[in-house]
Order: C-alpha cells, then structure tokens, then sequence
C-alpha cells in the first residue's frame, strides 16, 4: 500500500514525537494534574511541541487542536473548514503505568469528517495509518501490512477501558453475553478491531474528539464504523462543537445492526 506524501510526513512526525515521549519513559518523571485532574507529564508536553512545529511547517494554512495546546474559543473553532485534530500523548495513564499501551494520535478533519489518521504505539512500535479512499495500514518492525475487520463472530471480543471503567458500557456488554472481554488502552482499542483482534467497543463516559479522531480513521479505512449514539450516525467533529463526544460504538463489522442500542 502506498501512502501519500501528506500520510508519510505525518507518519513521520507521529515517530518523531513517539522518540521524544520514550525518552522521558525511560527515566524517572514526575507527573502533575491537570484542572480536569487528569495526569500530564514532560513527555506530553514534548510530544505536543514536536507535532505542533511539524504541522505547522507541512500545512501552516491549517489550524491545530491539541489536548495540550491553547483551545480557542468556539466561536474562532467554528470558522475553520479543516484542522489537525491531536493527542500528542493519549493514554498518559497507561504511560505512568509503563504498561506501553500509550499512543500517539494525528488526524486531520474536514467537514467534520476524519480525512487522515495516524496511531503511534511507540513503546510497541506499532504505527497505524488510514487515509480516505486508500486503506489503512500497520507498520511494525520494519513490515507494513494492509488493515481489515472480521465479521461478526458467534463469540465477539470485546473491549473495555482499563483505565475509565465505564458501568453504562458495561451492561451494554452485558446484553451481548457471550463474548470475551478484553482490556486494551489508549487508542490501540480501534487499532486491534481494525487488525481483526477485536470486534466492538462501547463508549459512555467522558471522552474527548482527539482521544477518537485518528483511530476512527484508522478503524473505518479498515472496514469498520464508529457510530455516535443515540443516532447512529458516524461519529462527526464540527471544529466549533463540544469537547467531549457523545456516546458512541465503535464495530469492526460495519454490518453489524445496532438498532437495539436506542430501541
């Protein structure tokens, strides 16, 4: 599969940060709250810095919205047609817990819609990427191999946050007994359903547009969907709408009827 120029540099990038988060990981750091009390560190802020310079040089025509940027407010938010869409470092829970299931997410939005997404496990070297109409892929170990979903099996995988205990998703999960439930950080959980490994993961709680931008990408680029609830419609992310996503399903079978969801 060949990537664009465009696909490639972003790739690039998302190693680029993914180098400078796994040096901070190899030694001792300290980790502060931030006003939502979620954790941050020096390997965030490094990963932020990094994408941030990056893109501005390949596109500097589009604006960037990052988890640890300065938001502008909606009403500028709204204005705009296309922007990157970044966690520089999602899962930073997973990363204190040096368990390695911490990525690195870069999508690109226009019209609302996710056009490009990058997912860099950097402590697995894993790098995920999808693009519009071309695919999505994995490299891994110097390997690159073409991304597909499986079909619904008679029992499906499916995946639970390790670190956001969700009680709503969980008796969705419930209502599809049975299944083997898996734990899988960070955005690696759209990762694994785009790699056949998972089939569903339902989503609840508190969730932000750059936790899901790029493995939505990755995800539907693969064959699957991610359908915001209760209308299940694809998930969208209007520059000037709200931080926090709706509820939603993430299928790695696209066919799959979830009507049962909003009965």
């Amino acid at each position: 599969m060949i990537a664009s120029t465009r696909l490639a540099a972003v790739a690039d990038l998302a190693r680029a940060a993914g180098a400078a988060i796994m040096q901070v990981y190899a030694a001792p750091f300290t980790v502060q709250q931030k006003d939502d009390d979620s954790p941050v560190t020096e390997a965030d802020l490094a990963a932020h810095r990094i994408i941030l310079a990056g893109l501005q040089a390949l596109t500097p025509e589009i604006p960037v919205l990052s988890e640890e940027g300065v938001i502008p407010p909606p009403e500028v938010r709204a204005r705009w047609v296309r922007y990157w869409l970044v966690d520089p470092l999602d899962g930073t829970r997973e990363f204190v817990a040096r368990n390695g299931e911490f990525t690195v997410n870069i999508a690109l939005v226009e019209d609302d819609a996710v056009q490009l997404g990058v997912v860099f496990a950097p402590a697995l070297d894993e790098l995920f990427a999808a693009e519009a109409g071309q695919g999505a892929w994995l490299e891994c170990v110097g390997t690159r191999s073409a991304l597909r979903t499986r079909a619904w099996p008679a029992v499906p995988s499916l995946l639970v946050s390790r670190a956001h205990p969700d009680a709503e998703a969980n008796r969705l999960l419930a209502s599809l007994s049975p299944y083997e439930a898996l734990q899988v950080g960070s955005s690696l959980k759209y990762c694994r359903i785009a790699q056949g490994l998972a089939d569903a993961y339902p989503k609840f709680g508190r969730i932000c547009p750059w936790d899901t931008a790029a493995g939505q990408c990755v995800l539907e680029q693969a064959g699957g969907a991610v359908l915001a609830l209760p209308g299940l419609r694809p998930l969208r992310y209007p520059p000037g709408g709200s931080l926090k996503n709706p509820a939603f399903i993430a299928s790695g079978d696209a066919r799959r009827d979830w009507a049962f969801l909003v009965a």
